[in-house]
């Protein structure tokens, strides 16, 4: 990554331009075209350094609930139960670990009851009993790194 990489990243991290052209306002800002700008964007996530870019909602705050959820799930249907799980779109993440509870995923619903609905859903499909744990108290770390020096 050259310098205008390590700008362009330190802007749409948490100051992604809210505006019908946002990489031409991020041009403005490093020195380059929008063109230039989007080119490099996608080629970063061609690498796998972005992975995402899209919106984060604060869940409650628009009166959804969310969940964090575990699943002992057999190494050979690993496959195929994320697979049913991700086929819902209040699934925001979902991670394969080292431990019993081998899958974690969050889910976010409109309701406790419609999350606890699509949590017995998947179990219907897949026959693996999912762990509902619900927060008792929120912690929100935000994370941004920083790409250039101070």
């Amino acid at each position: 990554m050259d310098a205008h990489d390590r700008k362009i990243l330190d802007i749409i991290q948490s100051n992604y331009p809210i505006s019908p052209r946002p990489y031409a306002v991020v041009g403005e800002q490093v020195g380059l075209t929008e063109t230039e700008v989007l080119a490099r964007v996608r080629a970063l996530k061609q690498k796998g350094i972005i992975r995402r870019i899209g919106g984060n909602f604060s869940s409650q705050q628009l009166g959804w609930q969310s969940t964090l959820c575990a699943a002992r799930v057999p190494e050979d249907q690993i496959e195929s139960f994320v697979a049913e799980v991700n086929r819902y779109p209040g699934v925001t993440h979902n991670y394969l670990r080292q431990h019993s509870f081998n899958v974690w995923f969050t889910f976010i619903g409109p309701s406790m009851e419609a999350v606890r609905e699509s949590l017995a859903e998947i179990t219907r499909a897949t026959g693996i009993s999912i762990l509902n744990l619900p927060a008792e108290k929120l912690f929100k770390i935000k994370v941004d790194f920083a790409m250039e020096e101070s």
